[in-house]
């Protein structure tokens, strides 16, 4: 397996973690407010980060990776969970997926400006045609919207593309589990005194979905999945890799439907091939021309 392939097949084992991130965001926020949420799961992902760093005994970032790594922090530890978690309170869980079908784009305008990356011009016409299949679905697929919702999820799309194509910059000397594990450090004082500060009263009421919830958006997509994702977009390219991502919204749809039982309907899977024949095709001209 060649560089490139590695990183695309590292780059779908991601984008696998990530699509339950918003159905399990949606069972936690039921229980659990968005505030304790999100810097509870930073705090247990940082403590295992720590875990991990120590029993593989990883050199320290050097001086010059500290405002990346806080910037990377920032974005995908702070700013998408708790954007998303408070977009959650006002969108159902499958309006606010397909707003997942925006991130590629955003991660590779991003890659574009901080990767130093130039796909070739077929290729952002392809990113875009994927994108609008997306956006398109969710228009016509009648989800509930909310003016604030869909600002929220918006504001967590613009600051996700942002972390991603920085830690993928970051990840391609550090190491891909590397970089958000040190981002997870760098967050944990902060963010295990506000996980003090915001815990419930009372765990008593606290359903057992909300826990295993808890456990995955804290375990899986605050560190397995960055694990997987870097490393792919390092390998991979963040334009080309980061088209992965338009799957991301059907993979959520249908664990929303399982999970939360919201209805979705066959259309999906039509808009879902022309996603892949967009992907599939962003991959070819990905590279520079």
């Amino acid at each position: 397996m060649n560089k490139t392939t590695n990183g695309w097949f590292s780059g779908m084992l991601g984008v696998l973690v990530f699509s339950g991130s918003l159905p399990a965001t949606r069972l936690a926020v039921m229980d659990f407010h968005p505030l304790f949420l999100t810097v509870c799961r930073a705090a247990i992902a940082g403590v295992l980060a720590g875990v991990l760093l120590l029993i593989f005994k990883q050199q320290r970032p050097i001086k010059s990776d500290i405002v990346p790594l806080l910037v990377i922090a920032l974005c995908v530890v702070v700013g998408f969970p708790l954007l998303t978690a408070l977009a959650l309170q006002y969108v159902t869980a499958s309006h606010a997926i397909i707003y997942v079908g925006l991130l590629p784009l955003a991660t590779a305008i991003f890659g574009v400006w901080r990767g130093g990356e130039r796909p070739r011009p077929i290729f952002w016409i392809l990113s875009v045609l994927g994108s609008s299949l997306v956006v398109g679905f969710a228009l016509t697929n009648g989800a509930a919207s909310s003016l604030i919702g869909d600002g929220l999820m918006l504001a967590s799309i613009i600051a996700c593309g942002y972390g991603y194509a920085e830690g993928a910059r970051l990840s391609r000397r550090l190491g891909g589990w590397q970089v958000i594990s040190w981002a997870l450090i760098l967050s944990l004082p902060v963010m295990a005194l506000l996980s003090f500060y915001y815990r419930p009263d009372s765990w008593s009421s606290t359903s057992v979905t909300s826990l295993l919830s808890l456990a995955y958006v804290s375990l899986f997509s605050m560190l397995i999945g960055f694990v997987f994702w870097y490393r792919g977009l390092a390998l991979g390219g963040i334009a080309a890799v980061g088209q992965l991502q338009l799957l991301q919204p059907f993979f959520g749809l249908v664990l929303s439907a399982l999970l939360l039982h919201e209805t979705i309907g066959w259309p999906i899977f039509i808009v879902n091939m022309g996603v892949v024949l967009c992907v599939a095709l962003a991959r070819r001209f990905a590279a520079k021309h």
